[in-house]
């Protein structure tokens, strides 16, 4: 193992964060203290608590799902798509540098990224609702695991995006409906029994759910389940990593 080269990548994709520190860091506490002022307050006023937590609390695990897929993606996708766009991704391919370097540089320094992102969401949190972990090794559990899937996929992403167009398409069009739509800001238990079926469809509800069942021990899905389904993902976006970098699919055109 290559210890050397995956320093090298990591540091110079965490140097990236520091240069622009006021989009990384203040946009998403900005981005957070809105959604509580809007939803916590607006919204809360109307239902005072889901399923005896307060409002303002049952909605934080979304929020910091909803930040940290966004952030591991839109860093995972990024961080390889440079390379790319720029020609630089030819010296790290034909230097003596295995793919296992490679991705545990890249998805690292991403998931690594969205994970402080998503600890300085939770702290702002304390400054407007009460939070408390019930399953605090669950709760770490569910943030790693997410954070690394989702940085694989955003990896994923920018290996395979050929603009800039492409490159934000899923991060944009796709993920933040799949969020919200995921019971982020509310149970699904709310909803009509069909409505209730179809958001069984939606992947994002299971992480949602396990997250803030570590949280407050309630959720709309078993946390078992939950948790079999962000390993899933997990191993399918090693199996498709693995033959990208097989087959040199959009790295050797």
């Amino acid at each position: 193992m290559n210890f050397e080269a995956i320093k090298a990548i990591y540091g110079f994709e965490m140097a990236r964060t520091r240069r622009t520190l006021l989009q990384s860091v203040v946009s998403p506490v900005i981005s957070t203290s809105l959604y509580f002022i809007v939803f916590g307050a607006a919204i809360g006023s109307r239902i005072p608590q889901v399923e005896g937590v307060s409002y303002g609390a049952f909605i934080t695990p979304g929020l910091i799902m909803l930040t940290l897929l966004g952030q591991c993606i839109s860093n995972g996708s990024f961080g390889i798509y440079f390379p790319k766009f720029s020609g630089t991704i030819y010296e790290v391919l034909s230097a003596p540098v295995a793919m296992t370097e490679i991705v545990l540089g890249y998805v690292g320094a991403a998931a690594t990224k969205g994970m402080l992102i998503g600890l300085i969401i939770l702290l702002t949190a304390n400054f407007f609702v009460d939070i408390t972990i019930e399953h605090p090794f669950m709760m770490i559990l569910f943030f790693v695991l997410t954070a690394v899937t989702f940085s694989l996929l955003g990896f994923m992403i920018g290996i395979w995006a050929g603009n800039f167009e492409q490159l934000n398409l899923i991060p944009m069009l796709v993920v933040p409906p799949l969020t919200f739509l995921g019971g982020s800001f509310y149970s699904i238990n709310m909803l009509p029994p069909f409505w209730q079926a179809v958001s069984h469809l939606n992947p994002v509800l299971y992480l949602v759910s396990g997250f803030r069942w570590s949280f407050y021990g309630i959720a709309d899905v078993n946390p078992v389940l939950s948790l079999a389904m962000i390993t899933l993902f997990l191993v399918i976006c090693l199996a498709t990593l693995w033959w990208i970098f097989k087959t040199g699919y959009r790295l050797r055109s």
